[in-house]
């Protein structure tokens, strides 16, 4: 009688029980989702094709889930110590390494893997990628891409202009930013117009993803125009000669001399204004003794 007591006390915990996993699953789900959208989709695809880094679909059939949850982990590692599978995708990404991800354990290493057999399984993954026309650019992509760029014309959805932190080699005035690098090459380095529109749709660096991840660019109208410059600017060769930065000092010389002059002349005036006054002063009182 007593155990039919305890069952029938314990039986409603087991649905909710049963509810709690089944929510704990869909947010680790979710977090996995989230993560490869916030850190892997400016390099892989799922079921898009290659960009920098190889197409994920079905990836745990080309290679063991052991040797993939460990290369997620640190593929630095894995290439110093001579792994071949891990130097052949350095190869094939023409030297380009994988970085090592922050917030990537274990753990979530698993959960990436889980969630992107899901996404190999279906039609048309929601990782596909960005897709950008294949047309060919003209001038006028070219001279919207520079607008874009320079900040003369806004970004759609509020993020900065790419002159607030980079240059290239033709940017105007005093050539851009410098805390990113010189994009001159850019196009070049990520191969293409399809590795690189899906860099600047979802930036993965520390200072980008945060910045454009309420802001992302548009595809035909910002990113395209983008990467008509880029590719213009990587047919050009070279990259930016600091010209823009030696104009910035030169300017600032001037301006400093011409104040400084400014100056010489305000206290020039000020120093008669005084001397004429005690001048003055001093004569009264020589006229006076006398008197």
């Amino acid at each position: 009688m007593n155990i039919k007591r305890r069952l029938h006390r314990i039986g409603p915990v087991f649905p909710i029980a049963i509810i709690l996993a089944a929510a704990s699953m869909a947010l680790q789900a979710q977090d996995a989702v989230d993560f490869f959208r916030e850190n892997c989709t400016s390099c892989h695809t799922i079921g898009g094709g290659r960009l920098t880094g190889p197409d994920l679909k079905n990836v745990t059939q080309r290679k063991d889930r052991a040797w993939l949850v460990q290369f997620l982990q640190s593929p630095q590692a894995m290439i110093d110590k001579g792994d071949g599978y891990a130097l052949k995708l350095k190869q094939e990404a023409r030297d380009v390494v994988m970085p090592t991800i922050n917030g990537m354990s274990l753990a979530r290493a698993e959960l990436l893997l889980s969630m992107i057999e899901t996404e190999s399984k279906l039609p048309k993954s929601q990782f596909v990628g960005l897709q950008i026309s294949d047309r060919p650019f003209t001038e006028q992509d070219v001279e919207l891409g520079k607008a874009l760029f320079m900040g003369h014309k806004k970004l759609a959805n509020g993020g900065p202009p790419c002159v607030t932190c980079h240059t290239f080699n033709g940017a105007e005035g005093f050539g851009g930013g410098r805390l990113g690098p010189d994009l001159s090459k850019a196009y070049e380095r990520l191969q293409g117009r399809k590795a690189m529109g899906a860099w600047l749709y979802a930036p993965a660096t520390p200072t980008m993803n945060p910045t454009f991840k309420k802001a992302a660019l548009k595809a035909d109208e910002e990113i395209l125009p983008l990467l008509a410059l880029f590719e213009s600017t990587a047919r050009a060769g070279g990259e930016d000669d600091r010209t823009g930065m030696a104009g910035f000092f030169a300017a600032g010389f001037v301006v400093a001399v011409l104040c400084l002059g400014l100056f010489a002349v305000i206290w020039k005036a000020r120093f008669r204004g005084v001397r004429d006054t005690l001048v003055e002063l001093s004569a009264r009182k020589v006229l006076g003794g006398r008197s």
